[in-house]
């Protein structure tokens, strides 16, 4: 059996390079593909300590990472892999860099292959360090493509 490859997926363009270079350089093997949906996806605040959840907001966070599975699976048969690669996608809820982390261990990953940076802006300084956690925590090799 081949190596278990874990792809996690925000959308981003560093997140479609590492989807890609582990399609190309793991062939035959196992590749899944994880969205994760932060826990505060849906929570608002009325800035007095109060506030409210939304389901939808959560719930279409959640879409969305079913969503860019079957991009990832789409661009899998594009690049012609299928026939010798499994490609599975898996949507989590939790804060991202430990959701990653815990996911590899429990489900027998054997690399993690992921983006240096998230989004672009604000968020990309908050994102950014969920490779760096990933790769001090993870109890697998990492790669990090630019």
């Amino acid at each position: 059996m081949g190596t278990h490859v874990l792809v996690p997926l925000d959308g981003s363009s560093q997140a479609w390079a590492a989807f890609d270079h582990a399609v190309s350089n793991h062939d035959g093997g196992r590749i899944t593909t994880l969205h994760v949906v932060d826990p505060m996806a849906g929570v608002y605040s009325d800035y007095g300590g109060g506030g409210y959840y939304d389901p939808q907001i959560h719930d279409q966070a959640v879409e969305r990472g079913n969503e860019l599975g079957e991009d990832a699976r789409d661009r899998a048969e594009e690049a012609g892999v299928l026939e010798t690669a499994t490609i599975d996608t898996a949507v989590e809820t939790g804060p991202p860099a430990r959701t990653i982390v815990q996911y590899a261990d429990e489900n027998d990953v054997d690399h993690i292959v992921m983006g240096s940076h998230g989004r672009s802006g604000v968020t990309r300084v908050l994102l950014g360090s969920v490779a760096e956690t990933v790769t001090r925590r993870s109890p697998v090799p990492v790669t990090i493509v630019r």
